[in-house]
């Protein structure tokens, strides 16, 4: 079973940022650490203390807490469950949170040793557009501090398609990036999402996106650099050198179960889902009611069918077509032979050893192409 911790704060909201989070105030903080730690024992007993196969607290900017509100969190997940020898257990930081070598190193006395930094761009004037509280010094600065710590597994956030970067500039942040030899690296494309900051001055006309062509290229360039670089790319957004992929996103991939606890944490558990609410308020009323008075979801066959398609499609291994028969009790390649066919000729899929996988030009349309496989 895969573990999220969903921590809630951060120091300041970004400009592009839409995920359930908000500027980090004590009291509240302290209100969500008593909760979380009482989710976590519940949901424990409720499933029946299962091994956990890896731990990822993202957020938010867990950071953001104290080391010590950390530690408890960390204390709670030990104390109620069972992780693996060996568990991937995954940090997300931001730049201006790494200040003390002495806070990174109480990080990996917790167990903790992955570390996924925050630094979206190492262009300054990209850093002020996307409203983010760091500049590239520091993103440099905590990259090498965490490896002086001893961190051995390093990923690196970033964001293409920003309001004025260039392919030129994007291929140079890689190239700095690269150079600071990370295990990992996560690049996605800016999403304009709904009543944040960046949307609303993009459609006040006071920045421009970068013209489609343009994104298609740093897509398509940024990601034949990184594998000559010795990153594989290993899903959509993500690229990992050799024995380096992130193994807890493998596993929501591959349709492992998986405990979100937290603020807005989703959880899939024998094929019931659930969701917490987003905001502190209702969170704490549900921990009144010891997290217990929520909708459960029994997934649909529909709906577990489109998620294996939709999950297998963003690897680069690709939907195995074996998993989808057993599944359905039908051929995929033959129930959707014209839409392959089509979508092979175009170059945009490949077919191969049992598996149907996304090539590099369909990984950049995806959203269409998943549309056509969906029930």
């Amino acid at each position: 079973m895969l573990l999220y911790i969903h921590v809630p704060f951060c120091r300041t909201k970004c400009a592009y940022c839409a995920f359930a989070s908000q500027e980090y105030i004590q009291e509240p903080a302290a209100v969500y650490l008593r909760l979380v730690q009482q989710e976590l024992e519940v949901r424990s007993r409720q499933i029946q203390h299962r091994k956990v196969t890896s731990i990822y607290m993202g957020g938010g900017t867990p950071t953001v807490l104290p080391v010590a509100s950390l530690a408890r969190i960390v204390d709670a997940v030990y104390k109620n469950f069972d992780p693996v020898p060996g568990c991937e257990f995954t940090l997300e930081a931001n730049p201006e949170n790494i200040l003390e070598m002495d806070d990174l190193q109480v990080f990996s006395s917790m167990g903790i040793n992955r570390i996924s930094l925050g630094m979206q761009s190492l262009d300054d004037q990209l850093l002020g557009t996307l409203e983010r509280g760091h500049d590239s010094r520091q993103a440099i600065k905590a990259a090498r501090m965490i490896r002086q710590a001893g961190f051995a597994l390093l990923s690196l956030d970033f964001i293409w398609g920003i309001p004025g970067q260039t392919l030129k500039g994007w291929l140079g942040e890689l190239a700095h990036a690269v150079h600071l030899a990370p295990d990992h690296l996560s690049c996605y494309g800016l999403g304009l999402e709904p009543g944040t900051r960046l949307t609303a001055r993009i459609r006040a006309g006071e920045l421009e996106m970068p013209e489609e062509r343009a994104q298609a290229r740093m897509y398509m360039h940024g990601a034949e650099y990184l594998e000559s670089c010795g990153f594989l790319q290993y899903e959509i957004s993500n690229f990992a050198r050799m024995g380096y992929s992130c193994k807890h996103n493998l596993g929501y991939w591959a349709g492992e179960p998986f405990l979100g606890a937290g603020p807005s944490a989703v959880s899939t558990i024998d094929g019931t889902r659930w969701q917490n609410p987003p905001a502190i308020r209702d969170y704490q009323t549900l921990g009144g009611k010891n997290f217990s008075d929520l909708e459960f979801e029994k997934l649909s066959y529909t709906r577990k069918v489109n998620e294996l398609v939709m999950l297998s499609l963003r690897t680069s291994r690709g939907l195995n077509l074996h998993d989808y028969k057993h599944l359905t009790g039908q051929s995929f390649s033959r129930r959707y032979a014209g839409i392959i066919k089509a979508l092979h000729q175009n170059n945009l899929i490949r077919m191969a050893h049992g598996y149907l996988r996304l090539t590099r030009n369909g990984m950049l349309v995806s959203d269409s192409i998943l549309e056509k496989f969906m029930e």
